[in-house]
């Protein structure tokens, strides 16, 4: 059967997630759905990462098996015909070979958090930003960030129900942006890994957020990663802001 690859962007607000779930709404089945418009029987698609409950996507990728040959172009335009109204959308579609799976291919995983500080709260990113009101000291935020690049066994910043067989990972790039806006400062953080364990980046994000608020010092995030314990990781930011930007693969299959 013919494998294609998907690039695929999606609003995660309306969605409990990318998975598949019998009785609620997942991006995963509106996907699934759209294909079955297409061809009756289309196996299950996997997925480069399962996005949580009000994660977005700007770059996620996925992989299906089709019976028939279709034209890359013809089939995702066929895809967003059928997804409509759903906020989600088809990108770009590859064919590629039947070595090629979207999860265990994948060489890094790319993600941008949005953090929005002022009083007022967002009128055009209501779900798209974490809302705080008070004010965020940048260089802290960095400083507490330096203590997580590299190879670390991140259990501070996992959550309990994390089904990875190992709680060590390598986080390759934690990249701390701040932009003035009217009234307020928006704060980006970007985060770059071959993977990530389930909540980190939210766990990372929300004990950062209280570095910049000074109730940590850069110096506690040391301690809570030497100290292998979720009870001293800081409070888990909400899904609003978290995107999925991209994913990477050591040959393009959308080159």
């Amino acid at each position: 059967m013919p494998r294609y690859a998907l690039k695929i962007e999606y609003d995660g607000c309306p969605f409990c997630g990318w998975q598949r779930q019998r009785s609620l709404p997942s991006v995963q089945g509106a996907i699934e759905a759209a294909l079955a418009r297409l061809e009756p029987d289309v196996p299950t698609i996997a997925a480069a990462g399962r996005t949580d409950t009000g994660v977005h996507a700007l770059g996620q990728v996925a992989h299906c098996e089709m019976a028939r040959d279709w034209n890359p172009f013809r089939l995702m335009e066929a895809l967003n015909h059928h997804l409509k109204p759903l906020p989600v959308a088809i990108l770009a579609c590859a064919k590629v070979s039947d070595e090629f799976h979207a999860r265990f291919s994948a060489s890094e995983r790319r993600y941008t958090f949005r953090m929005l500080s002022r009083r007022a709260p967002p009128a055009l990113d209501a779900g798209f930003v974490w809302h705080i009101r008070h004010a965020l000291d940048l260089h802290a935020m960095q400083a507490g960030a330096a203590h997580l690049l590299g190879q670390h066994d991140f259990t501070t910043f996992r959550a309990s129900q994390c089904q990875a067989p190992s709680p060590i990972k390598t986080l390759d790039a934690l990249e701390i942006e701040a932009m003035d806006l009217p009234g307020g400062v928006e704060y980006r953080f970007h985060l770059r890994a071959r993977s990530f364990l389930h909540n980190q980046v939210r766990s990372i994000v929300g004990t950062l957020e209280r570095v910049g608020a000074g109730a940590w010092t850069p110096e506690d995030v040391k301690t809570a990663l030497a100290a292998r314990a979720r009870t001293a990781c800081g409070p888990v930011s909400p899904p609003d802001g978290l995107c999925l930007t991209g994913v990477g693969y050591p040959n393009d299959p959308f080159a």
